[in-house]
């Protein structure tokens, strides 16, 4: 199996800590938070598996992308890390824990619960999948195609980081927007665990989102058990990219060296 496309920040005797983002992103996104982290954690970013510069392969699954870090892991030479995951990230992060829990010393999981959710990406598959990106002649132009289907321009913009221009005119994707679809079930499911876990555990929330209730993370605490929460104000699901200092704060408060 290919290794995943990383970059890494920061010297490399330093702690390594990876990050691994959510559906529809790439390791770009999380370029400032790395940057910042980089001057205490040797810091892992990378594409998961059918997104950004990775490899695209037809399994998509949570088992398939753990393993994925875990395979990044040996070509690095890393024994143990510090595991950082949003949103589908947050569920491959614990997922790795489960399968490979004396490979991880801390865990942070940003915004988002082991549990199932309502299916809220259909229109921007149906985008992806229906727009004639091969036709498409400029940037404005793509983000007109895409108004029909998200009236928000922030989360457009997100999500059209995932095409690039060809020499020849016109665009294609990065990502494999067929296996997403059809592992999607899979990626908004509840995650199985063998066992409770008892390793430094952080959930990081934003006050605006409602991707992890009080009721949510009493649940996260019976299998998470030395699980806290941070709630980040006026932050929503991206968390990260829309309060950066606040979330820079709480996780460097939160990590133990």
């Amino acid at each position: 199996m290919p290794i995943v496309h990383y970059k890494t920040y920061g010297e490399a005797h330093l702690p390594p800590l990876y990050i691994a983002h959510g559906v529809f992103g790439m390791l770009d996104n999380w370029h400032l938070i790395a940057q910042s982290l980089s001057e205490r954690y040797h810091v892992v970013s990378f594409d998961a598996r059918n997104h950004g510069k990775s490899f695209h392969h037809p399994d998509a699954s949570y088992a398939a992308m753990a393993n994925d870090i875990q395979n990044l892991m040996q070509e690095l030479g890393h024994a143990k890390i510090v595991l950082v995951g949003h949103s589908m990230g947050g569920k491959t992060a614990m997922k790795f824990v489960d399968t490979h829990p004396d490979s991880v010393s801390q865990l942070v999981v940003v915004d988002i619960a082991p549990k199932a959710y309502k299916a809220s990406h259909l229109s921007f598959i149906n985008a992806f999948k229906e727009i004639p990106f091969d036709r498409i002649l400029n940037r404005r132009e793509a983000d007109l195609a895409f108004s029909a289907y998200s009236q928000d321009v922030g989360i457009r913009q997100f999500l059209l980081k995932n095409i690039e221009s060809q020499p020849e005119g016109g665009y294609q994707l990065k990502i494999n927007i067929e296996a997403i679809e059809s592992y999607y079930t899979e990626i908004i499911g509840e995650i199985q665990f063998s066992q409770p876990h008892d390793l430094p555990c952080t959930f990081i929330a934003g006050s605006k989102s409602n991707y992890i209730s009080a009721n949510d993370f009493l649940n996260i605490q019976q299998i998470f058990t030395q699980a806290q929460l941070i709630l980040i104000p006026d932050a929503g699901h991206w968390v990260h990219a829309e309060q950066p200092q606040a979330f820079l704060k709480a996780i460097n408060e939160c990590l133990i060296h």
